[in-house]
């Protein structure tokens, strides 16, 4: 078996962590071959109070600096990520268990919203409103909200984190970071990245507070502290839906703000006048890439019954000859699930999925003498009667659902007809049926996309998605909005004091 600790470790080094940050009581294990590759430590409360203290401390100061200035520290971390591309990458490959295109894509990710934050630094803008009393204006300004918290998830290790820490520090906000305990040495390499932007900025001559960008590793709890604190005005937290609604329930108790990215029980349609080889790899792509594991992975098909047998064949083809194997090994477009408890759910729901008279092709565990302490499987499609049990919840797992219909409204019901919201799509040639997908009666998600899979989004859109999916969004159009406060000004230029609504109230 490969030492993916070594790489590990020289990956890290080059990226600029110190080899004493790579030991305590929390273990890491690579998913490619379930080995551990290092320990790191859990933050005590204490420690994750002081964190968050430094941040709102560095606030009071990174609140002053104009927001162009503060767009410069970002442009810098774009540099450095550019610089470290290829072995933060790879580091993403081996504790996330990606391919190298999928790892190097994800570093891309945060390289693109950076060249966007920056932008944007320039674009803080608010409106000029038109007042009903002479001699006055009226404008809305926005300023910086507050410490920012992170809470991140293992399929998109650091991509989430540069959604919202790019946005959040040029809205003169600090970070403080918990990503998840599966997957804190690419966290590691981030903060040690951006250590050296801070420093290359310093050096420009604009100091950079301590505490602007904080991280902090453990589980739960460490997680919990940082919802908590009245310090942290906003926290950003990508998760199941059970974490999310504790996390708002708990937000919401102390009037904080919430971003919540959670669950994506997503679909597509597949019209009888679909471009059917666009459509195929569409669908391939989305429901097998990452494994399954990202939160718009496609989970549910509707094919119209005209072209059901035709299309489904092809695509149990290509499910039964995917290459499944070891993410650093050319040629595998399948990698391993994040651990032993992902494969387990997976397995029940296919077990449910049967038990209501689902067909199941694939599902299997393969490997197992090669990686004992890995869990790669073969994808599964499930062709079910009808839209129920499993099918209606995330399995975070590589499982397509796959379900006929005859009538495309009906199609769109039952696309809608899930609790989550977040991505959806249809493929077809007919214009008004791509229209109606995009109206206000078809997709009621967050994405609705034509003629492309439910995954994939770029940085330009705002991500984020409507019921159980949380409603949040991040990344890019007006989401920087979230990071802000409002207010709203009206100023007296004459001599006279008019009231608004045409109220008098004269005292002398």
């Amino acid at each position: 078996m490969i030492d993916l600790s070594v790489e590990a470790r020289s990956l890290l080094a080059t990226l600029g962590v110190a080899d004493d940050a790579l030991t305590g009581d929390l273990p890491v294990r690579s998913p490619v071959n379930g080995q551990e590759i290092a320990r790191v430590a859990t933050a005590t409360r204490q420690m994750a109070c002081d964190g968050i203290a430094s941040a709102h401390a560095a606030f009071q100061a990174w609140r002053l600096v104009p927001a162009p200035r503060r767009g410069e520290l970002v442009r810098l971390l774009g540099e450095e990520l550019r610089a470290g591309k290829s072995a933060l990458g790879r580091l993403v490959s081996i504790e996330a268990g990606k391919s190298p295109s999928e790892g190097l894509g994800e570093v891309q990710e945060m390289i693109d919203i950076c060249d966007f934050a920056v932008g944007l630094s320039r674009q803080l803008h608010g409106l000029t409103i038109a007042t009903e009393r002479p001699d006055h204006r009226m404008m809305e300004t926005w300023h910086p909200l507050g410490v920012t918290g992170v809470i991140s998830a293992f399929n998109f290790p650091v991509a989430v984190w540069s959604w919202n820490a790019a946005l959040a520090l040029v809205c003169g906000n600090p970070v403080v970071w918990k990503p998840s305990e599966k997957t804190p040495l690419t966290a590691l390499a981030c903060q040690a990245l951006f250590h050296r932007a801070a420093a290359r900025f310093a050096a420009s001559g604009t100091a950079v507070p301590d505490g602007l960008s904080v991280l902090l590793t453990g589980g739960r709890a460490v997680g919990e502290i940082l919802v908590d604190h009245p310090d942290v005005k906003l926290v950003s937290a990508t998760g199941s839906t059970d974490m999310g609604r504790a996390v708002g329930q708990r937000l919401a108790a102390r009037f904080a703000r919430a971003i919540l990215e959670l669950g994506g029980n997503n679909a597509a349609i597949v019209t009888p006048s679909a471009d059917l080889e666009l459509a195929l790899r569409g669908v391939a792509f989305a429901a097998m890439g990452t494994a399954g594991q990202r939160c718009t992975t496609l989970r549910r098909l509707f094919v119209h019954d005209a072209i059901y047998d035709g299309f489904v064949a092809r695509l149990k083809s290509a499910y039964a000859t995917v290459t499944v194997g070891s993410p650093l090994e050319e040629g595998n477009l399948v990698g391993p699930l994040i651990d032993a408890a992902a494969m387990d759910r997976m397995q029940r729901a296919l077990e449910s999925a049967r038990a209501l008279g689902g067909v199941v092709t694939g599902g299997h565990r393969e490997g197992a003498a090669d990686w004992p302490d890995a869990y790669y499987v073969r994808p599964a499609l499930v062709e079910m009667p009808e839209q129920a049990g499993p099918v209606l919840d995330e399995t975070f797992a590589p499982i397509l659902y796959v379900m006929k219909y005859s009538d495309f409204d009906r199609a769109v019901a039952l696309q809608n007809a899930v609790p989550q919201g977040l991505s959806s799509a249809v493929f077809t040639t007919d214009l008004r049926q791509a229209e109606r997908f995009l109206s206000a009666a078809g997709s009621d998600c967050g994405i609705a996309n034509v003629n492309i899979g439910t995954s994939g989004a770029e940085i330009g859109g705002a991500f984020g998605g409507e019921k159980e999916t949380g409603g949040g969004r991040e990344s890019g159009s007006d989401a920087w909005k979230g990071y802000m406060r409002r207010a709203t000004n009206t100023i007296n230029y004459g001599t006279t004091l008019p009231l608004a609504q045409g109220v008098s109230f004269d005292i002398g």
